[in-house]
C-alpha cells in the first residue's frame, strides 16, 4: 500500500515537470532567405516585467545567432504575447481492504474502502510569437509554446529558455521558392 502511494506521488510530480508544447507555422511562399533585419512591433506585456524582458532578450539572442539584426524598421516585425490560464486537476485515490465475491448462500461479501480526492490548481503559460513581412504586411511565421508555469523564478527562467529553444529551433524554415 505504501509503495502504491509513493508511486502515485512520483507520477504526479513527473506530470508537473512537463516540457513545453511547441507548434510553429509559416507561409510557404515567404522568402525567409531575404530577411536580414527585424524590429519589435509588440513586446510581451502580461506577467512579470522580468520574465517579459527575459523573453525579449531570449528571442533577440536566438534571432541574432541565426544572422538577423535588430533595427528600428526591420524586414520582419515581431509581435509577442503571453497569457496564463489557471487550471485544475482532480486526482482520486481509492483504498480498500478485503475481497468481494458471492457468499455460500448467494450473499454478496465485500470489504471496506475509502476514496481520497485531491484538487490541484496550477497555471499554464502560453507564449505566442508572430512575425510579419513589413513590406507586404502579411504574417509569415508563428510559434506558440505552452507549459505549466513553475513556482520558482529559477525554474521559470529555465522554462522560458527551453520554450524559446524549441520554438525557434527550426527558424528560419527551409528555403522556399520565393514570392
Amino acid at each position: 500500500m505504501k509503495a502504491l502511494c509513493i508511486a502515485v506521488v512520483a507520477a504526479s510530480l513527473v506530470a508537473c515537470a512537463s516540457t513545453p508544447t511547441v507548434n510553429t507555422d509559416f507561409d510557404p511562399a515567404a522568402n525567409f532567405g531575404a530577411y536580414r533585419t527585424y524590429s519589435w512591433a509588440v513586446k510581451p506585456t502580461a506577467g512579470s516585467p522580468l520574465v517579459q524582458q527575459r523573453i525579449v532578450d531570449g528571442i533577440n539572442a536566438r534571432l541574432q545567432a541565426k544572422g538577423l539584426r535588430e533595427v528600428p524598421q526591420g524586414d520582419i516585425a515581431l509581435a509577442a504575447h503571453t497569457v496564463t490560464d489557471r487550471r485544475q486537476t482532480l486526482d482520486t485515490f481509492y483504498t480498500g481492504t478485503g475481497m468481494g465475491g458471492w457468499g455460500w448462500r448467494g450473499g454478496w461479501g465485500g470489504g471496506m474502502g475509502n476514496a481520497t480526492t485531491t484538487v490541484r490548481t496550477y497555471e499554464v503559460g502560453t507564449l505566442v510569437l508572430d512575425m510579419f513581412d513589413t513590406r507586404t504586411k502579411q504574417a509569415v511565421w508563428r510559434g506558440t509554446a505552452s507549459s505549466t508555469v513553475p513556482s520558482s523564478p529559477e525554474k521559470i527562467n529555465a522554462a522560458v529558455e527551453t520554450a524559446l529553444d524549441k520554438m525557434l529551433a527550426g527558424f528560419p524554415p527551409a528555403a522556399t521558392a520565393g514570392r
